[in-house]
């Protein structure tokens, strides 16, 4: 039994009458006759009482109209959820974000017009350092991530800048220079510093200690902290100042203020990643969506 023969029963018994079922279907009405007398062949039962106007069904095949809408309905829900899984309307995707480029607006924007644009893809987040999150990519844990400076073998993902954001220090809302709108990199060289840990964010980590060093000092590290939201809470206790991307302002926490570096700038890069041999067309959607491809 083939699924056409399914088919051509469903149509001849909806519409009583084989002519006006083959009508419905497209083709000749002998042939329909032909394909429904091999159905009652194979099932080897009367699926229909021929009348002068048409046909009946039988209770045998009363029997098999339910069943046969049933698998009809199934077959078809199957080929269209194939297809939006081929088009990236369905399936699954999980995407990652360090903690300081949650708060760039952009991450949220790219987030929020992917959910829009396709409400049925199940959309998994997860935080967490840039060296965390490149091994889940590599280990296909996630499937796409914004992350800051990204270092050691990236040879199985794919790294696209998508800005440069200014960095600012945050620093306790007592402080002598938390008044001042900006201040040279070497103003803050007696300062006790907290850093986001170096093991989750070394790009980020090393580029603020090159800064230090390109100022004519190097900072004594006091703290640091699993996560950059974390560093703000110990800068608002006051046990030092840290370097933050300027986005971050946004936050609003009491017990800090931010100042501007005077002179070279320091910047954090924004980037995000994906996999290189990514085969889900949830994922392609997404990466056009990030990169301004649609």
């Amino acid at each position: 039994m083939e699924l056409r023969h399914l088919r051509y029963f469903v149509a001849v018994a909806e519409a009583g009458h084989i002519t006006r079922a083959a009508e419905r279907l497209g083709i000749q009405q002998p042939p329909l006759s032909q394909q429904i007398r091999a159905l009652e062949t194979e099932l080897d039962v009367q699926l229909f009482r021929r009348k002068p106007r048409g046909v009946e069904l039988t209770e045998a095949g009363r029997a098999l109209l339910e069943d046969a809408r049933t698998v009809l309905a199934r077959v078809d829900h199957a080929v269209a959820t194939t297809r939006r899984t081929a088009r990236g309307e369905l399936g699954r995707l999980a995407v990652g974000f360090t903690s300081s480029a949650s708060f760039h607006p952009r991450v949220p924007r790219a987030i929020r017009s992917y959910r829009k644009a396709y409400p049925q893809v199940s959309l998994a987040l997860e935080e967490g350092g840039t060296a965390e999150l490149v091994e889940a990519l590599v280990q296909e844990r996630l499937d796409a991530a914004f992350v800051r400076s990204p270092v050691g073998d990236t040879s199985a993902i794919v790294v696209t800048p998508l800005l440069d954001e200014e960095m600012i220090v945050a620093l306790p809302t007592g402080h002598r220079l938390a008044a001042k709108h900006a201040q040279p990199l070497a103003a803050f060289a007696a300062e006790t510093f907290i850093l986001y840990r170096r093991r989750l964010g070394p790009g980020l980590y090393d580029s603020i200690i090159a800064a230090c060093h390109r100022a004519g000092f190097s900072p004594r590290v006091g703290q640091e902290a699993p996560r950059m939201f974390s560093t703000l809470n110990l800068v608002a206790a006051g046990l030092g100042v840290s370097i933050i991307p300027s986005s971050m302002q946004s936050l609003h926490m009491d017990g800090i203020a931010y100042c501007r570096i005077k002179g070279p700038s320091l910047k954090a890069p924004l980037n995000f990643a994906y996999r290189k041999d990514e085969s889900s067309a949830a994922v392609h959607r997404f990466v056009e969506l990030v990169l301004g491809r649609r």
